[in-house]
């Protein structure tokens, strides 16, 4: 009796549901060592699971759609079996309706490519031909960065995007991303009384540094974005305040160590994603600046490991780049204790005091919030945050 060996689903979530979003392989199906065989989704990431050895396909638990909880099992891959005779075999079990599409779907030189869900939605919204695509994944199969490669290379034979269509009713099926966020938003309100306070600050020792500044740290692989300042202002704010950078247990308050930073990352009509910045605390500006640059790249790529988005103790939604003055209440990313909500930075009247004098200037402010899980905080401790928040930004020194 041949041996058997379960595929096993890898992700610890965080504060998410994991949806088996595509088979990839049939029942049937040879399977090499680490080739993709499923993909997943949460409302944070979809990942490839690898096939934990040479075999075949031999049942599925889990369904597309199904939910998938940790250390679940998805499937069974039967071991030691001769992978060009389970490929004949599963070939000769098709129907020729099957056999006659995945024959027409090859390359030029008669490799058959299997697309997943991902790398087909990706190949749809650049509208690109799959043959123009270069495969570096296994027996020449691709990968979603194949394709976002491709893209990022200009390739020449990418099809010019046609004029938007008008925009007509209908009834748009939620797919597993909108569904989790969905369930995430309304557990959230559902369990913590949200309470929010709004201050706001000048940004003019941040536009001196960052002017002065922005070239040296682009040289350095550093992008100086506001969005770094904000994190580093964020991670010292919790020392004057620490239990905002909690848990709520019902016996108990975690109180963590290091500030594990969460920076939403829009991701337009498909919802937001929310790479952390892990032990923020510890970190330069110009760190910062640099781990912040490539998670939010790859974010934007769809390129993003479970990691990136774990472990995180506090977020901040930068609403302002979409030009929101003001968004409140901002939902708490359960189960931490408070996000920091950042609005739209423009130039303002403000009256400031010159010489003994009143006076009116025009600086750059923008109004930020902080939404609390009153369970855990306090008017006083969340203003006490704020406060020292906005001291950091306002006071920032012109040398690094």
């Amino acid at each position: 009796m041949a041996d058997t060996t379960n595929i096993v689903m890898p992700l610890e979530q965080e504060g998410s549901k994991s949806v088996v979003r595509a088979w990839l392989k049939k029942v049937g199906d040879a399977v090499k060592r680490d080739e993709p065989i499923v993909e997943l989704e949460t409302d944070k990431v979809a990942v490839e699971v690898p096939s934990p050895g040479d075999g075949v396909l031999a049942s599925i638990a889990l369904n597309e759609g199904d939910e998938a909880a940790p250390g679940a099992t998805l499937g069974v891959l039967t071991l030691g079996v001769v992978a060009a005779q389970a490929q004949t075999a599963s070939t000769n079990m098709q129907t020729p309706s099957v056999r006659a599409a995945n024959v027409a779907a090859r390359n030029d030189d008669g490799r058959e490519m299997r697309l997943s869900p991902l790398v087909k939605r990706l190949l749809s919204d650049h509208r690109l031909d799959a043959a123009t695509v270069a495969g570096t994944g296994r027996d020449g199969r691709i990968t979603h960065k194949d394709v976002q490669d491709h893209v990022a290379r200009g390739p020449a034979k990418a099809v010019a995007k046609a004029p938007a269509a008008p925009v007509k009713g209908g009834k748009i099926p939620h797919d597993a991303m909108r569904k989790s966020i969905a369930e995430h938003m309304s557990r959230s309100v559902a369990v913590a009384p949200h309470v929010t306070a709004v201050f706001e600050a000048d940004f003019s020792a941040i536009l001196a540094h960052r002017n002065k500044h922005k070239d040296a740290y682009a040289k350095a692989g550093a992008p100086l974005t506001y969005s770094a300042y904000i994190i580093r202002a964020a991670a010292e704010a919790m020392k004057e305040s620490p239990n905002v950078n909690a848990r709520w247990h019902d016996d108990f308050l975690e109180v963590f160590e290091d500030a594990n930073i969460g920076m939403g990352v829009a991701l337009g009509d498909k919802g937001l994603i929310v790479p952390v910045i892990k032990r923020a605390q510890a970190l330069t500006l110009k760190e910062t600046a640099a781990q912040l640059g490539d998670v939010t790249e790859r974010a934007r790529k769809n390129q993003l490991k479970p990691a990136d988005v774990q472990g995180g103790t506090f977020t901040i939604s930068n609403h302002g780049v979409s030009g929101s003055l003001v968004a409140t209440p901002i939902i708490i990313n359960q189960p931490q204790s408070a996000i920091l909500g950042v609005g739209k930075l423009e130039k303002r009247v403000v009256v400031r005091s010159i010489g003994g004098a009143d006076a009116m200037v025009i600086k750059p402010m923008a109004y930020v919030s902080l939404t609390i899980d009153h369970r855990v905080l306090d008017g006083h401790q969340t203003n006490a945050w704020l406060t020292r928040f906005v001291e950091v930004l306002e006071t920032w020194p012109l040398e690094d």
